[in-house]
């Protein structure tokens, strides 16, 4: 039994002695290939063995005979733990490196395609947290073009729609000053009029400049869907006549909600003035609400024949107009924007589709507690 613990201790000691100077090697050598390191690893596991046999031979427990079986036999486990070790160094490093050359295609602009054949787990794992990264990123960047895009069309279309009324403001106001105005009191009423229409236009971008910058502040309050659609109603309804379009708002259910009055005005006075000039005469505007597995959904629905499939995801962008939307009165663009704006600060949802003879815009809230 002593005998046997001596063996064990000599043979510690060896071994130690070879994976202290192996430690030594792989810290100055970490820098390096994992070739390099893979190889060391190797070699510091034969070494330790060789050394352990080495000690316990010096202590006597070895004769010259198993002395040179037993290193003969290590040499061999080195020659082939070493081949292994070169071997599976350079298929790790040829995988990294083919990982590496994808993911720098990746960072200049590309999209991620894994390298093909095996790989380790870890290197799986890596290129799938890529690919997953690449799809995001594409995502982003499709949004950041689409967002650009919306940002043109609607500088476009601001200075389209701002320099008509300048246009006519600075000839009203220049008849009116060489006094060849022929019934001055119409001019100045049309001059109000188009001041209206640039202040509305003002506000609609002060708005949306608030809910892009996350600035837009809420006072919500508890309130019933029948005192919010009623005033929207009534503040529509002489547009209404005005395009002979009729409102309807008879499927409405008692279910308080929690919102912030005066923006969840804008945001039904929005729909509505949308649905009602792009209904024709004699077409009716339905205002209804309901309950819902979400919450409560309000719903707008017009007679405008429908919107394009292909439009129907870009309804709610800066700046859209539609295809025959592109002068006044149909604005800026920005009202169904702000529509969304406000309704996500309300933790809602904005969201459109066709139905016969026309749309439905519908803005799901949470009920109000309690």
């Amino acid at each position: 039994m002593r005998d046997m613990l001596l063996i064990a201790l000599f043979a510690f000691l060896g071994a130690a002695g070879a994976g202290v100077l192996g430690a030594g090697a792989l810290w100055l050598l970490r820098r390096r290939s994992l070739t390099t390191s893979v190889s060391v690893v190797a070699a510091v596991a034969v070494t330790a063995m060789l050394a352990g046999t080495l000690a316990v031979a010096q202590a006597m427990f070895l004769s010259s005979h198993d002395l040179s079986v037993v290193t003969t036999v290590v040499a061999m486990a080195a020659v082939v733990s070493l081949a292994t070790a070169l071997l599976l160094g350079r298929w790790v490093v040829a995988r990294s490196r083919e990982l590496a050359r994808a993911a720098r295609d990746f960072g200049d602009g590309g999209d991620f395609s894994a390298p093909e054949g095996a790989a380790t787990a870890e290197l799986a794992d890596l290129s799938r947290e890529l690919a997953a990264t690449s799809a995001k990123l594409a995502e982003s960047r499709d949004r950041e073009r689409a967002l650009e895009s919306s940002r043109r069309e609607l500088v476009a279309w601001i200075s389209h729609d701002l320099r008509t009324p300048l246009a006519g403001l600075r000839a009203m106001s220049e008849a009116l000053e060489d006094g060849v105005a022929a019934d001055p009191d119409r001019y100045l009423r049309q001059i109000r009029t188009e001041v209206e229409r640039l202040n509305d236009m003002v506000g609609d971008l002060f708005e949306l400049s608030r809910i892009h910058a996350g600035t837009l502040t809420l006072s919500p309050s508890r309130m019933s869907l029948y005192d919010l659609i009623g005033d929207a109603l009534a503040g529509a309804d002489p547009l209404a006549r005005e395009h002979g379009v009729r409102l309807v708002g008879d499927r409405i259910v008692a279910v308080p909600v929690e919102v912030d009055g005066r923006e969840m005005s804008r945001v039904l006075g929005n729909l509505l003035v949308n649905a009602i000039r792009r209904t024709p005469a004699d077409g009716t505007v339905a205002v209804a609400a309901e309950r819902s597995a979400e919450g409560v959904v309000l719903s707008v629905t017009d007679g405008c024949g429908g919107i394009p499939e292909e439009d129907l995801p870009r309804v709610f962008d800066t700046g859209w107009r539609g295809t025959h939307a592109r002068t006044p009165p149909a604005g800026a663009g920005l009202g169904l924007a702000i529509v969304r704006g406000i309704v996500e600060a309300h933790q809602g949802r904005a969201a459109v589709r066709n139905v016969s003879g026309g749309c439905r815009f519908e803005v799901t809230l949470p009920m109000a507690e309690g």
